[in-house]
This record gives structure tokens, sequence and C-alpha cells, in this order.
């Protein structure tokens, strides 16, 4: 096998030893190299207009084979300063020539440029790689955290309008609409109290299971409930005393719905002077009139007829004693007797411990039916245990019927809208702390509106940063490349055309 065949491997890591233990350059040869790279940053500063000089100087490290190239475009653009020997007389030319004279002394050249492809290799490419992979990672990130804001805004938005919608208001003015709501529960509440009667076979057929297990000691199981069934939602006193007042005089009810304090023309302006002007009052002895002349300090009471004792009747102040004695309450005459006043001036539905009651009776019946239902279907099926085998039973149609229209009551009385609407009336602070949660879902909302729009600002700035790396990294794989090529046929002249091979280099990549 021919000797000149037989390829030169260099391992791109071992390449710079090669060299210095081949004797190719010298072990400090970095000392002599400094006074080149002055000179060719000299000779940077005065260069011809070409893009072929332009594009070698952009982008890339100048080497000794770019000061080759160089010289062979000057000869074109300074062909005008060649003499009769073939010399150029042109300062630029001299310049690059004796650069790379000075390059090639001892193979600093060489050398250098295995420094060169060493630190692109080893350092800058997989620098700008792991950059531009940090910066597409980057962009899979804010992409995902944008995704998920905006699927947490709509999520947050979606609850704003759901709990609106319960509270039956649009979501502007949020204590405002609150408020004015109020007005529609009177009317709500005598609705539901109107869609009770289908709730009377039910409550009998409690009443008659009160009746069979306790017997003559049983008593009505739901009193209040049946009322409310039977009269409607009616006033808390017309509960109490059996007959509507003359008159309803509420507790007064007041929310503050704008948040801003009160401006100053709700105080009384007592002027700029705090003391008070009695005006020109005269309090000297002799201007006050004690009378004609009189001044013996008694007190004149008027024309006080004395002669005559006056009888008192005292017979209707014991009449009412004994009565209230009885527990007979007499009402006064006039407009005062019968009125509703305070919690009595509330509705049934509207009273908190009336409605709680009503609630309660609501659910005990609902218990009851269902465990009737349940011992009526195991009757049917066959089973002999049950504890009303003597009592009248109704078919499962009709206890379904009955169950139905217990827990439709018991549905409206308790629906959200209602009960928001029941706790705003009569809790001051809820009102408060409802109106703080609907607004902090929209303080959540804008939150995450603005976290969003940063999310994709960063995802779009990373994308950017990735798009002006990558034509870089492109750049100078490919001047690595050519520079390896450079080194390779360098080293293969010295070795009499032997094929050398730098092994890891950018072929590998």
């Amino acid at each position: 096998m021919d000797e000149s065949n037989i390829p030169i491997d260099i391992n791109i890591g071992k390449l710079q030893d090669w060299l210095v233990s081949r004797r190719h350059v010298n072990k400090e040869w970095q000392k002599n190299i400094l006074a080149i790279r002055e000179k060719i940053n000299n000779a940077i500063q005065d260069m011809p207009a070409h893009d072929d000089i332009a594009a070698l100087l952009s982008g890339s490290y100048i080497n000794y084979f770019h000061c080759l190239k160089i010289i062979e475009i000057l000869k074109e653009t300074e062909a005008d300063t060649k003499n009769l020997f073939g010399r150029y007389g042109s300062q630029r030319m001299k310049d690059w020539q004796d650069i790379v004279k000075n390059y090639e002394k001892e193979n600093l050249y060489l050398a250098e440029a295995a420094q060169i492809l060493v630190r692109n290799m080893n350092y800058e490419i997989p620098g700008l790689k792991k950059q531009i992979a940090k910066e597409e990672q980057m962009q899979v990130e804010c992409e995902k955290r944008h995704t998920d804001l905006l699927k947490n805004e709509a999520s947050s938005k979606s609850e704003f309008h759901n709990l609106c919608k319960q509270l039956g208001i649009k979501g502007d003015k949020i204590k405002k609409e609150l408020v004015d709501r109020l007005q529609e529960l009177p009317v709500i509440y005598d609705q539901i109290g109107k869609s009770l009667k289908p709730l009377l076979p039910a409550i009998k057929l409690y009443s008659g299971f009160a009746q069979y297990i306790l017997g003559d000691v049983a008593s009505d199981p739901f009193p209040l409930l049946q009322y409310v069934v039977e009269n409607g939602n009616t006033t808390v006193y017309e509960w109490r005393y059996g007959e509507p007042p003359l008159g309803i005089e509420p507790d007064p009810f007041h929310i503050e719905v704008d948040d801003e304090d009160q401006g100053a023309g709700d105080q009384i302006d007592f002027g700029d002077s705090n003391e008070i002007d009695f005006g020109s009052i005269d309090m000297s002895a002799a201007a006050i009139d004690l009378g004609d002349g009189d001044v013996s300090g008694e007190i004149d009471w008027g024309n006080i007829d004395c002669s005559a004792p006056v009888d008192i009747d005292l017979t209707a102040d014991i009449a009412a004693v004994s009565l209230e004695e009885s527990g007979i309450v007499v009402e006064e005459q006039g407009v005062a007797g019968g009125v509703a006043r305070g919690q009595d001036a509330l509705t049934l539905l509207d009273n908190p411990a009336t409605r709680n009651q009503v609630i309660d009776q609501l659910v005990e019946l609902e218990s009851f039916l269902k465990m009737r239902l349940y011992e009526t279907k195991l009757s049917d099926d066959g089973s002999k245990f049950t504890l009303l085998q003597y009592m009248p039973t109704e078919s499962v149609a009709e206890l379904a019927d009955m169950l139905d229209a217990v827990q439709s009551a018991s549905a409206k009385l308790t629906a959200p809208e209602v009960n928001h609407l029941h706790n705003v009336k009569h809790s001051p602070r809820y009102v408060d702390v409802l109106t703080a949660q609907l607004k902090q879902k929209l303080t959540l909302c804008e939150k995450l509106s603005k976290l969003g729009v940063r999310a994709a600002e960063q995802r779009t700035a990373a994308n950017e940063r990735a798009a002006d790396l990558r034509p870089v990294l492109a750049k100078i794989i490919q001047k690595t490349k050519e520079l390896q090529a450079d080194i390779e046929g360098d080293i293969s002249k010295k070795y009499k055309g032997r094929p050398v091979n730098i092994i890891g280099g950018v072929k590998f990549l």
C-alpha cells in the first residue's frame, strides 16, 4: 500500500498538542502573535470598498487564510500601483504582504488557526446552540403559561358571570344592583307562599302518622308550615295574634351604596366661629321683669281654681291591671293599637327565625316521605316488614308526587338567588363581603389578562432572539468548516499530499 494514501487522523481536542509535538509550531507561539494582531487591526482601518472584503471582515475572526484572500482581492483593486518589476506601490498591499510574511514565520498562522478552530468547536458553536435551545424552551414555556393564564382568566370570568346570574345582576355596579334587587324579594316570597298548596296532602299524611304513633298526645307537627300553606306568606304579627295588623312599621333598613365618603353638604354649617352669638341681650337684674313690682320670689301659677277637689275614677285602671295579670294585653285606642313593628312587621318567609323553621319542617317532611316511599316499595315487592302495616297506605305514585312537591318547595325557598338576597337584607356586612368577592374576581381577571399579555410578549421576544441567533450560528459553522478545510489542506502539503482528517470537527456536528 502506498504510504501517500494513508490518511492522517487528528482529534480536534489534541490538534494543538499534535502540531507542537510534530515541531510544526513553537510551544510559545502566542508571544509572537500579538504584534501580528496589532498590524491587522491597523490595516483594517484603510481598506478599499469591495463586497468580498466586506464579507471577509464581517462576522469572523481574521486569520491567515483571510489575509491571503484579501491580498488576492487587492491585486485587482491595487493593480494600477504595480511597477515594471511586479511589485506594488500601494501601502495597503505592502501592509497585508508584511502581515502574511510575519504569519508564516515558525508557522504562527497554523498555530493560531488551530486555536480558532478548537475554540469555535468547543465553545462558540455549542454556546450558540445552547442559547438557541434555551430561547426555544422559553418560547414553549411562555406559550404554555399564556394558554394557562387565558384559561384561568376565562374560568374566573365564567365564575363571575355565573354568580352575577345567580344574583340576578349585571355586575356593573354590584352593591347598588344588589340593593335594588331587594325590592323584588317580597314578590318572590309571596310567589313561593302561594305555590305551597300542593304540600297539604303530605302534611296531612304526616299528621296522620303522628296520630297513629303517638295517639291522643300527638300535636300538630307542622303548625307554621301548614299555616303558610293555607294562608300564604303573611306577617309574623298575623301568625302570632291571628289577625292582620292595623299598620306595619318595619325597622329602618339602610345600606351605604356609594363607597366614597359623603360630602360636606350633609353637615350643619355653624359658621367660622365656634362661639354662640346670643345677640345684644341685657342680662342685668333691672332688665329682667319678674312681675308688677312683686319681687318676693313667689311663683305665679295663673288662674287655677283649687277650691273644689277633683274626683278620680280608678275603676278603668284597676280593670286594666286585672286583665294584664290574666295575660290579656289590651291595645290602646287609635292608630297605636295593632301595629306590627320590628320583627313582627316582617313576613314569615322574610323573618330569619320563621324562615328557618319552615325550612327545617320541609326537611323533616321530605325525610318522612322518603322513608315512607321506601317502605311502600318494599311492601309492593312482597316484604312483610313494615312499621305502618295497619295505617292506610298510599300508592308509590302518590308518595312520589308528594315528595316532588316538597323538594320543589324546598328548592325554591333555598335557591342561591333567594339565599343571597335574604342575607343581603338581614346582614349589611354580607353585602360588603359579597361585593368584595365579586370585585376580587374582576381584579383577578384583570391581573391574569396582564400576565397573559406579558407572557405573550416574552414568547415573542424569545422567538426574535432565537431568530437572530440562528443566522449567526449558521455563519460561524460555515466559517469553521472553511477553516477546518484550510488547516487540513495546509497540513496535507507538509506531508506530501497525504489526506488529513480532523476527527470530531464540524463535519460531525
